[in-house]
């Protein structure tokens, strides 16, 4: 890597944009991200210090030329929402927007729970049907997801995770039932195409993001009921030793996203392959920095280490999702 370049990560770009566009216009665009998008901004808003006129030109440039890839207007407004979608999140992510926007109506009963702490979340749907609470958890970002499953009784997250991978999207009209109960307990108190919720993928993200030893007591469960489901959902998971798999060009962007205390805590816990892989992509510089960091760095917590490395799977889910980079490994398709 070019070390005169200017190494920001994608949320600490949308944080300088935003700043540098004013008070009143940064907050007509925070209105339109969702709960995590806000929080990740606004601790890199918070994080970043003497920005220098590079940094906000970087940011702005790239903006622009994001911006001028865009289609014109002057086409059908589905036809819009879906290529700028699927241009700023890849088709993967966009398609359970797109589905919520232009399919499922009102969400706004499911869309407030995207903004509850856990707690809170289970406590609303735990007495629930399991066929509702895996719809929520289908619905919501994979690592809030993650968490709500880790907080609900042991003896029923195999049974969602299985529900939730064997899900085969949901009508628009028990969505919006679903919807407007969910509504009424925040207060206090349809023909068309299926929603496309669920799914193995969906069940691997989740399960991608829960605790190492949890994720293990979830899939022996979900094998002792269903071994060739287990296996698919096994196939699809992307875990930290998978980086080994990624192209040297993907590993390369991935360093250009990830902080260097997250990356010296996540090699921490892992092989030496691993570590090659990594100090084999940066430069000379960046690599004798690294392995001294390494070095002194003291005994560190394993919960630390895996949180960091979820950090890092999901910048690199995000980045193959955007279709920056290829996986490789669990879940990739063969190339012949």
């Amino acid at each position: 890597m070019a070390e005169n370049k200017i190494a920001l990560t994608g949320v600490e770009k949308a944080a300088i944009l935003l700043m540098t566009l004013g008070e009143a216009a940064a907050a007509q665009v925070i209105k339109f991200l969702g709960p995590r998008e806000v929080q990740k901004i606004g601790t890199a808003m918070a994080a970043l210090q003497n920005v220098s006129r590079e940094m906000v030109k970087t940011s702005v440039d790239e903006f622009v030329v994001s911006l001028q890839r865009q289609t014109p207007l002057g086409i059908g407004n589905d036809d819009y929402i879906r290529k700028v979608l699927n241009d700023a999140l890849g088709e993967e992510k966009a398609k359970g927007m797109i589905d919520r926007i232009l399919i499922g109506g009102s969400t706004k009963g499911l869309e407030s729970l995207k903004w509850m702490d856990v707690r809170s979340v289970v406590e609303l749907i735990r007495f629930e049907h399991p066929q509702i609470i895996a719809i929520v958890l289908s619905y919501l970002d994979s690592d809030q997801a993650a968490q709500v499953l880790g907080a609900l009784p042991e003896n029923t997250r195999g049974d969602l995770m299985m529900r939730v991978a064997t899900m085969d999207g949901v009508q628009p009209a028990a969505m919006q039932e679903l919807n407007d109960m969910l509504e009424i307990q925040l207060r206090g108190g349809a023909q068309g195409q299926n929603s496309g919720m669920g799914g193995l993928k969906c069940a691997a993200n989740i399960l991608n993001l829960v605790d190492r030893s949890l994720e293990a007591r979830i899939a022996d469960a979900i094998t002792e009921h269903d071994p060739d489901l287990a296996g698919k959902i096994q196939d699809l998971m992307f875990t930290f030793d998978n980086l080994i798999d990624v192209d040297d060009r993907g590993i390369q962007m991935l360093l250009r996203e990830i902080s260097t205390d997250n990356l010296v805590l996540a090699l921490k816990g892992t092989d030496d392959n691993i570590k090659a892989k990594i100090f084999k992509n940066m430069s000379q510089r960046a690599g004798d920095t690294l392995r001294e960091d390494l070095e002194t760095r003291g005994p560190v917590k394993l919960s630390d280490v895996e949180t960091a490395q979820k950090d890092i799977i999901t910048i690199a889910r995000r980045l193959a999702d955007e279709g920056q980079i290829s996986l490789g490994g669990a879940g990739s398709e063969a190339m012949v």
